[in-house]
């Protein structure tokens, strides 16, 4: 089992430690419902250093990516970001990343820690156009200053003018007197903030910084379980849940980062689905009363009929409800459908609704 740079400092802390992809991770420290909260009406700080990273660059960088994602990496220019998924073969999903253009020719790609190994062979495999890769995972940490006050936290830490990097774009600054630190604004909670890219040595270093910078404004250490419930009400899909090597981009609302003005793996089979349309799609539901919808919980339809599955399901800290997202079959897809969830063998009446749910 992996470690991230900074897990003594989570044991200090006394975070509860659970094995995920592979590492040692902080579910929680506080409190799920706690950090939740802070996140949303304050800023939070995780440790999402599990995350891969890959460096691809050199003359044939962006033919290579251009053809093994599904969004346009030409539309890129240098100091952004795009959030884009590896297509595989079969019509499914490889993984969700987003990829940074650095400079002409130089590419920074984050993915999923439970799909370091499988990305890099995916990518190795179409790599005929002579591109550089550098697995970089093993050597960088990453921290996620999340929160409506995490800005005005970071930017007493950086002469980086942080107002003027805006979403999904990024900038290569100091923070306290840590240099080359990708500062980028992007996250997974919904609630706004940076992620900040920078070598192990300096992890601990900059968690203290950021956490005293915070004090203040009410900054929390957060883990992966507040993570979870956050980027849920915003309806974000989690890989190995919501996607998958089985679900395509069509399939999962994820129609918005699928190019097709480029040619890229199984184009022509997400086309397809585009124009003739999908049998089952990924929609948000709400539950209409009490119970927590779970991973893999069944969806039915008033006669008891299997329509789907839950894919994530959680009870919502803001909302008070039980939500979640599902892969649901043709015509109960559609917003406003009555679908009911199964929850401990009893069917529980739920709306198909438009995420965010917050």
């Amino acid at each position: 089992m992996k470690k991230t740079a900074l897990y003594d400092k989570h044991v200090s802390l006394g975070a509860k430690i659970v094995p995920f992809a592979g590492f040692e991770m902080p579910v929680q420290y506080s409190g799920v419902t706690e950090e939740h909260f802070a996140v949303r009406e304050k800023a939070g700080l995780f440790d999402v250093s599990h995350m891969g990273q890959f460096f691809i660059e050199g003359p044939g960088a962006k033919d290579l990516l251009q053809f093994v994602t599904t969004n346009n990496v030409d539309a890129l220019e240098n100091g952004k970001a795009q959030y884009s998924c590896l297509p595989n073969e079969n019509g499914g999903i490889v993984d969700d990343l987003i990829v940074y253009k650095m400079e002409d020719d130089k590419y920074f790609v984050v993915v999923n820690a439970s799909n370091i190994e499988k990305d890099w062979n995916h990518i190795s495999k179409y790599n005929t156009f002579g591109a550089k890769m550098t697995n970089a995972s093993d050597d960088m940490s990453l921290l996620a200053v999340q929160g409506p006050r995490a800005t005005e936290i970071l930017q007493k830490l950086t002469e980086t003018n942080l107002s003027e990097i805006p979403y999904y774009n990024f900038a290569v600054g100091s923070v306290s007197g840590v240099n080359n630190v990708i500062i980028s604004n992007t996250g997974y909670t919904g609630s706004g903030g940076f992620e900040i890219y920078f070598n192990n040595e300096n992890a601990e270093q900059l968690w203290d910084a950021i956490i005293n910078a915070g004090e203040a404004e009410g900054i929390v250490p957060a883990g992966l379980a507040a993570r979870d419930t956050l980027r849920l009400e915003k309806g974000f899909c989690l890989y190995g849940n919501d996607i998958d090597d089985t679900t395509s981009p069509i399939e999962a609302g994820l129609g918005w980062i699928t190019k097709f003005d480029k040619d890229f793996v199984s184009k022509d089979t997400f086309a397809k689905q585009k124009e003739e349309g999908v049998t089952r799609k990924l929609v948000g539901f709400e539950l209409q009363d009490k119970g927590v919808p779970r991973h893999d919980y069944p969806v039915v339809d008033a006669e008891g009929n299997v329509i789907g599955k839950v894919t994530s399901g959680t009870q919502s800290p803001m909302k008070k409800i039980g939500l979640g997202l599902a892969y649901v079959d043709k015509p109960h897809f559609k917003l406003g459908s009555e679908i009911f969830i199964q929850v401990r063998n009893k069917n529980i009446p739920a709306k198909v609704v438009k995420a965010p749910f917050v």
